[in-house]
């Protein structure tokens, strides 16, 4: 079955759906695929509960509300989603580009946008929490919800392990954040915030072992300058970080600079009817942030348009004329 679009969009994270929304604005027809099963890339899948602070109009926003305006926003223009699939192949047909995506299913599209983000990512294992995956052992919290009450220890000393504390910490009966070193990755402010909430510290620190029963998790123990320490937990966060790849995409014949993708100034990659915008694109002074990508997937669409049609304009007009 081939599916027959003007952009194929390959990544629905912030800056795919963004680039879906600006396509539609712009008169194409638009298909994102993404391996992930819904829409929202790394915001849903890492961090859906945690406030984001650098999106421009919003003080504040939770992850999730963010990812569900945006598909609001996609959604005016009937973008076709192909989700919990892959973009495995990427050959050029009569003009066009086809996009093999599994399961016995193409897509035939003028031109591709990669918004990929960071790629295919795993989040690192916690050595001591192999047989507890999925079973009190977590790398990632969909719903806050499903912890309150619990006692709550998070490992690890980057922003993920702080933002996950400071999340978690008005629903658990108790979070307690452990690292293996003495000073932490984290940005300054976040670690103040924990502090003040009175989140304990503990470092250096290892987990030597996790104890349950049949019915959950119930207790971490714990190496502490040589001494056995053991914590009540019914669920441990694992914040230690994540392996990526670009997956097939570093097949595709792109330049590419430390699994990302080199563009120019107007998003377009070293293939033609290929651009990349978000964290996936790299040229010199780039800046990876969500604001950042929601930039390039307007340049990126605007030039897609002009490819696709010589006689459209690059620049179509604010879209605050059309109210």
């Amino acid at each position: 079955m081939a599916h027959e679009v003007d952009l194929l969009v390959v990544g629905a994270g912030p800056t795919g759906l963004f680039a879906a929304y600006y396509a539609g604005f712009r008169g194409m027809s638009v298909a994102l695929v993404d391996a992930l099963p819904e829409p929202g890339g790394q915001v849903t899948a890492m961090y859906p509960e945690k406030m984001i602070f650098d999106v421009a109009g919003f003080p504040e926003i939770r992850g999730r509300d963010l990812i569900a305006a945006l598909v609001e926003q996609a959604d005016q223009y009937g973008p076709r989603y192909l989700l919990g699939r892959p973009a495995v192949s990427l050959s050029d047909v009569d003009g066009g580009l086809l996009v093999d995506v599994g399961e016995g299913e193409q897509v035939r599209a003028g031109a591709v946008l990669v918004t990929a983000g960071i790629g295919e990512f795993t989040p690192r294992p916690l050595p001591a929490g192999g047989e507890w995956i999925g079973k009190g052992v977590v790398h990632f919290i969909p719903e806050l919800s499903a912890h309150a009450g619990h006692d709550v220890v998070v490992v690890g000393g980057g922003d993920s392990a702080f933002d996950w504390a400071l999340a978690l910490q008005p629903v658990a009966r108790s979070v307690t954040l452990v690292h293996r070193r003495t000073r932490f990755r984290a940005h300054e402010g976040l670690i103040t915030k924990v502090e003040q909430l009175g989140v304990p510290l503990i470092v250096p620190a290892e987990v030597a072992e996790i104890r349950g029963d049949a019915g959950g998790l119930i207790e971490v123990a714990i190496d502490v300058d040589g001494q056995r320490r053991v914590l009540p937990a019914q669920t441990v966060v694992a914040a230690l970080g994540f392996t990526a790849d670009l997956g097939p995409i570093e097949s595709w014949g792109l330049d590419l600079e430390k699994r990302s993708i080199l563009v120019d100034t107007t998003m377009r990659t070293s293939r033609a009817r290929v651009y990349a915008a978000g964290d996936v694109a790299a040229y010199p002074g780039k800046v990876k942030l969500i604001a950042t990508g929601f930039g390039e997937a307007a340049t990126a669409v605007n030039n897609i348009a002009v490819e696709l049609n010589p006689d459209a304009h690059l620049f179509p007009g604010h879209s605050s004329n059309l109210g």
